[in-house]
C-alpha cells in the first residue's frame, strides 16, 4: 500500500525530541530529530526533469509533504539540495548516488555480492619477503576494490542513509525491484541485498521510515 498521508509524523518527531531519552536513540545525535524543509511541486518536477526519473510515490509524498532529508534511521536521511541550479544528494556515501545513470533499471531482484568469485587475499606465509608480500597485496586490493565498487553495482539506486562503517541503505528508482529498500553491505564483502518486513514482503520506503519512527517511540518508552 503506497502512504501518501505523512502528516502525523512531523509531530511524532517533534515529541521524541524532546523526550529525556531522546539521544539514547541510534544516530539521533547526528540528525538532532531535525527536518529540513519539504519541496515544492516545482523544485521536485524540475529534480525528476534533471535527472529523467519519476520517483517513487512513498518517497515523493515524503518530499513534498515531510522533508527533504534530516531526522530518520541511522544517522539521517541524506538531504536533497539544489546547487548551482543542479539537484543531488548530500552526505557520508550520498556521492554513490550516480545521477547520470539513475534512470537505468537496477536488473536485480535478489541479493547478490560482487566479491563472490574473487580470489583469496595473499597469505605472508606463501611469500619469501615482507617486500614481495605487501606488493602482491597491494595489488590484491586494487583489483578487489576495482571488482566490488564498480560503478554499474548503483545503477538506478538512490543513496539514502549511512549506518555508520561505510554500511549505507538505498532506495532502488528503476528496474524490477522499483520502490523498494535495498542494504549495501559491500565495505564488509556483504555485497548487495533486499530488505524485507517481518512477513518476507519487500521493504518499501514507507514501512522503512515507519518502521524505525515505531521502533524509536517504542525504545525510548522501555
Amino acid at each position: 500500500m503506497i502512504i501518501s498521508d505523512w502528516s502525523d509524523v512531523p509531530d511524532r518527531l517533534a515529541t521524541l525530541s524532546t523526550h529525556p531519552h531522546a539521544g539514547s536513540i541510534f544516530g539521533a545525535n547526528e540528525h538532532q530529530w531535525r527536518l529540513e524543509p519539504p519541496v515544492t511541486e516545482n523544485e521536485l518536477a524540475e529534480l525528476e526533469s534533471q535527472l529523467g526519473i519519476d520517483l517513487p510515490a512513498e518517497y515523493r509524498t515524503f518530499l513534498l509533504q515531510v522533508s527533504r532529508g534530516g531526522a530518520g534511521p541511522a544517522y539521517g536521511l541524506f538531504p536533497l539540495r539544489r546547487v548551482e541550479d543542479r539537484w543531488r544528494w548530500e552526505g557520508d556515501g550520498a556521492s554513490l548516488t550516480d545521477l547520470e545513470t539513475l534512470s537505468r533499471p537496477f536488473p536485480h531482484t535478489e541479493a547478490f555480492n560482487p566479491a563472490d568469485g574473487l580470489p583469496e587475499p595473499p597469505d605472508e606465509d606463501d611469500f619469501e619477503s615482507e617486500e614481495q608480500f605487501n606488493a602482491a597485496e597491494d595489488a590484491y586490493w586494487e583489483q578487489h576494490d576495482t571488482v566490488v565498487c564498480a560503478p554499474e553495482h548503483c545503477i538506478g539506486l538512490l543513496y539514502l542513509c549511512h549506518l555508520g562503517c561505510a554500511y549505507r541503505e538505498v532506495l532502488v528508482i528503476s528496474g524490477p525491484a522499483r520502490g523498494q529498500m535495498w542494504a549495501d553491505d559491500t565495505a564488509d564483502d556483504g555485497g548487495f541485498r533486499p530488505l524485507h518486513e517481518p512477513d518476507g514482503s519487500p521493504t518499501g520506503f514507507a514501512s522503512w521510515y515507519r518502521g524505525w519512527l515505531k521502533q524509536a517511540e517504542e525504545q525510548i518508552r522501555s
